[in-house]
Formats: C-alpha cells, sequence, structure tokens
C-alpha cells in the first residue's frame, strides 16, 4: 500500500486502522466493539499471544502479530502475565477460529470482549510490518464498529493528536499500588503451579510492570519475594530488610520514570546492594549511573532476538518488549558493556564493576519465548552469596 493513501472501503469491512498520515487498512473486526489509540508495532513470536497480550510492557501500544495463525489455542487463567491488560489492540492475517488447546477455557474473541480490547483481521500484516518498520512504530487508531461506518477525517485526527510514548511515565499506570509477598514457583506439565515453601535469601522486587512469570522465576531460584510499588522509596524498600533487589520490566520512558526511580537506585548502590535489572529496570539503572537512553526506531518485539555475551562469546536467543535503548557510549567508567544485540549491535546489558550490581535489555524469564537467560536468576543468587559472606 502507498504511504499516505485511503484504499476503497470493501464492504464487509467492520474495523479499520489508520495512521496519522492518512495510511489506511481495513479489515475484521473482533473482540471488543471500541476504539483504540496508541502506538501499533510489530511482535515476531510465533507463539504466546496471550502472555504477549498481558504483559504490562505493552501499554499504550496496539500489537501486530506478524505470525499469521493468532488465537487458534484460545486462552485460559493460567497464562496471563498481569490481571489487567496493558496492550490497547491486537492485530492479526487470519481470522480468529475456535480453540483446539486442551488447555483452553475461553476463545480470545470473547477474551478480549471481557477486557474490552478490539481487534481486526484479515490484514495484510506483512504490508503494514513493511510500512510499520519504514516509519518507526507510528501511532495510529483501531476502531471495531460492526456497522462499517467510518468518520476517517476524525479518527486520523485522533492518531495525529496523541502524544507518543516518548516523555511518558506509564510505569505508575501498571504498577502495583501496595506491597505484597510471592511465593508462586513456575509451572510445570506435572504439577502446575507450586509454592516455594524454603527460600534462602530475600529478594524485593520493584515493580514497574512486572510479568508474573519473572516473579515466579525469582521464587523457583530460591527467593523470598516481596513485590513493592514502583514509586516506593530506597528507606520503604530497606525496611523489607532485603538480601537483594530486583528491578522489573514495564513500559514508557525512561527518563520519565527515573525521575522517581533514578534517587532510590542510587541510593541502594551507595550500600553495595545486590541489584538485577532486566528491560526497564535495566535502563533505569543505566541512568541511575550516570548514562543515558534513547527512542529506538524500531525496537526489539519478539521472541527470537540474538544476543552475545561479551565476556563469554555466548549468543542466547531471547524474549523482548522495548522501545528505549541505553546509549552505549554513555556508560560511564567503571561500567562495562555486557551484552550487545546481533540485529543491531545496541545495548543489552551492563554490569558495575566492583560492585554486585547488574542488568540486562531483555526478558530472562521468557513468557513467552526461550529459555537460553534463566541462569541470570543464578548469578542474582550468587552475587548476594557473595555480599553476605564478604
Amino acid at each position: 500500500m502507498k504511504q499516505g493513501t485511503t484504499p476503497k472501503q470493501p464492504s464487509n469491512a467492520t474495523a479499520v486502522i489508520l495512521f496519522a498520515d492518512g495510511t489506511t487498512f481495513f479489515g475484521r473486526g473482533f473482540g471488543a466493539e471500541t476504539k483504540s489509540v496508541g502506538e501499533i508495532c510489530f511482535n515476531t513470536a510465533m507463539t504466546g499471544y496471550q502472555e504477549t497480550l498481558t504483559d504490562p510492557s505493552y501499554a499504550g501500544q496496539i500489537i501486530t502479530f506478524t505470525f499469521p495463525h493468532i488465537g487458534n489455542v484460545g486462552t485460559n487463567e493460567e497464562d496471563i502475565e498481569t490481571t489487567n491488560p496493558a496492550a490497547r489492540g491486537l492485530i492479526v492475517r487470519e481470522d480468529v477460529t475456535q480453540p483446539s488447546s486442551w488447555r483452553a477455557t475461553k476463545p480470545l474473541d470473547e477474551w478480549l470482549k471481557n477486557y474490552n480490547l478490539p481487534g481486526i483481521s484479515g490484514i495484510d500484516t506483512r504490508a503494514l510490518t513493511r510500512y510499520i518498520r519504514d516509519n518507526g512504530a507510528p501511532n495510529g487508531v483501531l476502531c471495531h464498529d460492526p456497522s462499517g461506518k467510518f468518520d476517517l477525517d476524525a479518527l486520523q485526527k485522533e492518531a495525529a493528536d496523541w502524544p507518543g510514548l516518548e516523555g511518558m511515565d506509564l510505569a505508575k499506570e501498571v504498577s502495583c499500588t501496595q506491597s505484597y509477598g510471592w511465593s508462586e514457583k513456575t509451572w510445570t506439565i506435572e504439577d502446575g503451579y507450586t509454592e516455594q515453601d524454603s527460600p534462602k535469601f530475600k529478594v524485593v522486587a520493584v515493580d514497574y510492570g512486572a510479568k508474573r512469570n519473572i516473579l515466579r522465576c525469582l521464587a523457583s531460584a530460591g527467593f523470598d519475594v516481596t513485590v513493592v510499588p514502583a514509586t516506593a522509596t530506597a528507606e520503604e524498600i530497606l525496611a523489607h530488610k532485603p538480601d537483594g533487589v530486583f528491578l522489573s520490566n514495564g513500559p514508557g520512558d525512561p527518563s520519565a520514570t527515573g525521575e522517581y526511580a533514578v534517587p532510590m537506585v542510587q541510593e541502594l548502590m551507595e550500600k553495595n546492594m545486590p541489584i538485577f535489572g532486566i528491560c526497564l529496570g535495566h535502563q533505569i539503572l543505566a541512568l541511575a549511573l550516570g548514562a543515558k537512553t534513547k527512542k529506538m526506531h524500531l525496537g526489539h518485539r519478539g521472541a527470537n532476538q540474538p544476543v552475545k555475551d561479551l565476556e563469554t562469546g555466548k549468543v542466547e536467543i531471547t524474549s523482548q518488549n522495548h522501545g528505549f535503548e541505553v546509549i552505549a557510549d554513555s556508560l560511564p567508567d567503571g561500567v562495562e558493556e555486557s551484552h550487545i544485540s546481533l540485529f543491531d549491535g545496541s545495548n543489552e546489558g551492563l554490569k558495575v564493576n566492583g560492585k554486585p550490581v547488574f542488568s540486562v535489555q531483555y526478558h530472562p524469564e521468557a513468557s513467552p519465548g526461550p529459555q537460553d537467560s534463566t541462569y541470570l536468576f543464578e548469578r542474582f543468587k550468587n552475587n548476594i552469596e557473595k555480599v553476605k559472606v564478604a
């Protein structure tokens, strides 16, 4: 499709995607009969659409799935990463079929309606992905109306007026509002979810938009986990007497969230607290160390992202979802770049010399995605053990 064009509306169109420059895609609506505005991005993962839709890091975003068959295994109550999905809608190639999985408890269409999320199918997602690639995750509107009557001018203006994610603090919107404990471990086909009943260390997890499976991985690694809100101060965190602090994933611009998160992290580092950050937590840690972040043209979203460990030379296939990056050249003396992306060479990790502090840009809990990076939870535990012994 030529950029900025509006094709003739098909007679069976019940949904539309419209970008700020007027580029329009018509399709068939499903899910909630509503409209949603946000940053339209694409995700290349072939599985785990329910985990993706409930990942709080997707706050403010409408997700295009590049894999054509989405919805065919339905939904269930176990594969969610947060109670209320933060994503604003989804775009797929094929019409959603009835679920065929023995684990399914509800069709995707019904599940979306429960959360007031609109969807659109029948889209040439290859053409749409190329458009997003060239325009860098642009702002757009997804509107589902069974009548097929759309005010295209008004929708285009709504897309143009949306401010975008740069400068936006979304962590407060998806974070918990009060502290709570977590003991559930990762799922197995034999036992489902089990409880951690003999933890070795106590960890405070700062919730910038934490996925449940991250907390499960911490519990499985032997931690007694307490989750605190994104705005928690160092004093409030230290009151829990943690052996280590985990900085979670989350949405939005790290520089905006850093207004209140950076002073907390700096105070913890002064006390030689073991710290492990991922995704937004990685970016917050970098800012606390004096580095800088920036908005990426496209970002990384998918479960097939190759990352190289610069110390070992090992390549990990990782799960990622981020639209901002740490500027590697801005890392100060005493802070080393530990991992890089093999897609574009961008920063994927750091470590602080002489301190039990490290972070990665990707999601080591892999929900969905490969499990190449779960060893990082053990690295966190080893850092805590070294501090306890010293």
